[in-house]
């Protein structure tokens, strides 16, 4: 949501995956740390307290940072504080008060003007409103399908998994490389192609790509199941490498966060309106989600074996569908402009008046 609400729209799609990239970076070095450990430490108690105390350090360095970030801009006017909401959007842009950066800022001030006589003396019963309802729903369902494309279940479970379609005993050495290849294809993503194909574009076309690498997987697993103690096999090699594409597909879908986890993030925080609201419920479905799906792949993986794979297929596949009914492309505009995309006219208006105020402003000052 911070993100969402600093970022310039020209690059809130960059900034959107950035987080999913960093968090992609951290997985792949948990998957190198307990191979590392799994291959150097004798089988005691410190393979699993190595991995735990290393996550002191990132952790510690994010909450250090967190003392150095202003608050967000629209958080401070909102609250009569236009001076300093000024002041952070300047030092978020760089530190120079530009024509562009004050043109940005009556933008802003447009759209909180119409969101408070909108929403004033709201009640609950706003939020059940066909307009809000679909804002909130959207990012509810995007959470929850970035958790039913499978990908979390992989990230989590990746060495189990990886035995399970025929890794044999190199299952840990396989996940590390899972996730260099999760870190490359995220880079990929991250500077050629989130701004250029659009959050639908990529939701569409990695969901897809991710159904298909799952059904191969599932087939290739009925068809030649692995054989318990047995090493790398070619078709558990094939299994391997559509997994490994599987990872880097899953980069198309954003969120995320995520990475339909950064397109999940990037579309719900953009539905300006209920932003708050939207962002919370997307977060709460994400987790909820999340755990359910870590409790819920064990014991799956398991019992249902090649099913498990068939039905993250179904799942990708009715995401497809999903997508290209409901969900609209937010590539380019700033969240004030989704006001017009989602069926509010007075903020966009506003915003094209702001943008020849600015514009009327400079050419007297100019003169």
């Amino acid at each position: 949501m911070y993100s969402a609400e600093m970022a310039p729209k020209e690059i809130r799609g960059k900034l959107g995956s950035m987080f999913h990239f960093l968090f992609t970076c951290g997985v792949m070095t948990s998957y190198w740390v307990d191979y590392g450990v799994a291959e150097n430490l004798p089988p005691t108690t410190r393979q699993w307290q190595v991995p735990i105390g290393l996550q002191l350090v990132p952790g510690g360095i994010l909450g250090l940072g967190m003392l150095l970030t202003r608050e967000s801009t629209r958080w401070l006017a909102k609250t009569g504080r236009t001076d300093q909401a000024l002041q952070s959007l300047i030092w978020v842009r760089g530190g120079e008060d530009t024509t562009e950066v004050r043109e940005e800022f009556l933008e802003i001030l447009a759209g909180i003007r119409e969101e408070e006589q909108v929403t004033e003396g709201i009640t609950w019963k706003e939020y059940r409103l066909p307009a809000n309802r679909t804002r909130i729903m959207l990012a509810i369902t995007l959470q929850l399908g970035a958790q039913m494309t499978g990908n979390t279940s992989l990230a989590y479970y990746a060495p189990q998994i990886f035995k399970a379609v025929g890794a044999g005993d190199a299952s840990l050495l396989v996940s590390g490389f899972f996730g260099v290849v999760k870190v490359i294809s995220c880079l990929f993503f991250l500077f050629f192609l989130v701004e250029r194909i659009g959050r639908r574009g990529s939701l569409l076309a990695g969901a897809f790509l991710m159904g298909t690498y799952m059904l191969i997987i599932a087939v290739l697993s009925a068809v030649f199941p692995p054989v318990e103690g047995e090493g790398v096999t070619p078709t558990g090699a094939a299994s391997v490498a559509m997994v490994y594409l599987e990872a880097s597909r899953c980069t198309y879908l954003v969120d995320s966060r995520k990475v339909l986890f950064a397109d999940a993030d990037v579309h719900s925080s953009e539905l300006q309106h209920f932003l708050g609201t939207s962002t919370m419920a997307g977060t709460a479905t994400q987790w909820l989600a999340n755990f359910a799906f870590s409790q819920i792949t064990p014991h799956a993986v398991e019992n249902m074996k090649w099913k498990t794979f068939l039905m993250f297929c179904i799942f990708n596949w009715a995401l497809v569908f999903y997508v290209w009914v409901f969900i609209k492309e937010t590539k380019g505009k700033s969240l004030e402009e989704m006001e017009d995309l989602f069926g509010s006219y007075a903020t966009a208006v506003d915003a094209n008046k702001a943008h020849r105020q600015v514009g009327e402003d400079t050419e007297q000052a100019g003169g």
